[in-house]
This record gives structure tokens, sequence and C-alpha cells, in this order.
């Protein structure tokens, strides 16, 4: 086993750690920080695990958060090289006194789930917020000619990943009286997705999941919401461009090009939103989907009392909501 030594908050990091889940075991790095006074912000003395957090929106979410003043983050990925980059990263970026930790584990795999929460809690110790961000866009083809272990494993990552992860945070969440937990979303939970059945599937439950878990831990002091980012220019696009109109549709194909060619959403809205949803300012809202496009979640502070109704969550449409009156109860 390899061993990388970064710089995380102007101090020198620790070596390699292990994460073994499901009989293998990965490698992991961990970093450290001296003392220094931390800096203010929206996240000031708050501590994060932010999973899937290597590259793309993952990686710019965790940018925000040193940015917002976090006290510290945990980052986690499957692939050690890419970690090990993104904590480097971040290790740059960091505030004297704060911390970056990283640790390499599969989000599907129970038993890695509960080390890298467990190896949070003792790097950092204590949690604040946990950002379920792994994910992974599963395959591209309709139904009948997708590669059935594919489509099993994506909804493993993208919405056992999530339960497991928030499984293992919510004791601590319960003994601390507080907690935030910021579920992504994407565009399947709110609308069909032909040619990607199994990413629109997942994420839809991991909303619904998202939504339930707010109501078990009413009066628990936990806030758990999902996060819409929108369109964003990641490997997943490269991926669908890479399918073809074969398996997306021409429809959706055009999408995607007309996507790439707008540059598509920036990261930074989302990641923008996810610290507003970990922060003192989010107190009180749960159980919601949140857009970080379309909705102005800013100003959602002042409509706490109108967010206690079925506003921002996924529901089921009658003839009435529609104005048509086709009988019924």
């Amino acid at each position: 086993m390899g061993e990388v030594r970064r710089s995380a908050g102007g101090t020198e990091g620790a070596g390699w750690s292990s994460v073994d889940g499901a009989g293998a075991s990965v490698d992991g790095v961990q970093g450290s920080t001296g003392t220094a006074e931390l800096p203010g912000g929206e996240l000031a003395g708050r501590t994060a695990l932010i999973t899937g957090a290597t590259r793309g929106l993952g990686l710019e979410i965790a940018r925000a958060y040193l940015e917002a003043g976090a006290a510290g983050i945990c980052i986690c990925g499957r692939h050690p090289a890419e970690l090990a980059g993104a904590h480097a990263e971040l290790s740059e970026l960091a505030a004297p006194g704060q911390q970056v930790l990283a640790i390499a584990a599969d989000v599907a795999a129970p038993r890695d789930v509960q080390r890298l929460v467990d190896g949070a809690l003792d790097g950092l110790g204590e949690l604040t917020i946990l950002v379920s961000n792994a994910g992974v866009q599963g395959p591209v083809a309709p139904l009948e000619r997708c590669d059935w272990a594919q489509w099993a494993r994506t909804v493993e990552i993208n919405l056992f990943g999530s339960v497991l992860a928030a499984r293992a945070v919510v004791p601590h969440f319960r003994r601390r009286g507080y907690g935030k937990i910021v579920q992504l979303s994407g565009g399947g939970a709110t609308a069909p997705m032909p040619g990607l059945s199994a990413y629109a599937a997942s994420k839809a439950a991991a909303v619904r999941f998202a939504e339930t878990l707010a109501h078990e831990l009413r009066g628990a002091g936990v806030d758990v919401n999902a996060l819409a980012p929108g369109a964003l220019n990641t490997r997943m696009l490269d991926e669908l461009l890479a399918a073809g109109p074969q398996a997306l549709g021409e429809e959706r194909y055009q999408r995607a090009i007309e996507q790439r060619r707008s540059g598509g959403v920036t990261p930074r809205r989302g990641a923008e939103l996810a610290v507003f949803l970990g922060s003192p300012a989010s107190d009180g809202i749960t159980g919601r989907l949140i857009s970080a496009v379309w909705d102005p979640w800013p100003q959602l502070p002042v409509h706490r009392a109108d967010l206690l109704s079925d506003v921002y969550t996924l529901r089921r449409i009658v003839p009435g909501d529609r104005g048509l009156d086709w009988g019924g109860v």
C-alpha cells in the first residue's frame, strides 16, 4: 500500500489509511491541520462529509464549503489517485486551521460507509453536515438492452449509497440534537428519462427517501433536503453524447448537444445551494426538493411556515390540479 502526504490548511497530512468493503481493501488519504484561528463564514465551525467529491459538482461543493468557512471537510471517492488529487487541491485552498480529510470508499458497501463515517468523526471530532453527492449515470440504453449488472449497480450507488451514509450519520446527529443532510437529486427525479431508466428510478427513489427521512427526524433538529443542481456539463454528459441517438432517442440526444454547446448550468450554483442547506440560515427547512436554478432559495427562510405544506415535494397530479373535472371523490 502506497503513502501520500499533502498539506492541508498549511500543515503536513497523514498517510494512507485502509477502508475495507465487500471483502476488498482500497486506499484512502487523510490530512490534518494545526490549530490556527478558523475563518468566519456561513459554515463557520461546521464540519461536513461529502461523498463523491473527487470531481465535478462534489469537488465544487467541497471548494465552496471551505470558502464558506467550514472548520473541516472529509471527502470520499472510489479511486485513490483521483482522491489524492482532489485532496491536494482542497488542501491548497484550505485556510490555516481548516481540516481536509480524504478517505477512499465505495458508498454502496456497508462496511466501507461505516468505516468512512467513523474515520470522518475520528478525524474531524464531529459531523454537522452530510452531503450525499456520489452517483453514476448507469447504462444508457432502452431497458431491454441494458446490462442488468450495470443497472443494479446504478441503484446501489445512487440509492443505497445515500441510504447507507444517512443511516450511519443519523445516530450521531440525534445525539447532538442537530444535523444537516443534503441529498443530490437529478433530472430523473421529476421527469421520465428514456434510455436512462436506472438513473431516473434511483434518483426519484433518493428524493422520496430524503423526504421520508425528514419526516422520521422531525423534532430531532435534523434537516434533510434534496438538491437539484440543473443540467451540468460533466462526465455524465460526455457519456450521453457517446451513446448517440440510437440509445437516447433523437430528441434527448439533440438536447444533450445543445447543452454542450451552451455550456450547461455552472456547478457553482448547486454548490451555493449546498452551502445554504448546510448553514444555520436553512434551519427548520426540511423534506424539500429544491432547484438551484429555478427556485428562489435565498429567500426561503421567510417562507418557513408555507414550507410546511407540500411545496417543493414530489406529488401525484390529479385532474383537479389541471382544472379538469372527471368526477371521483
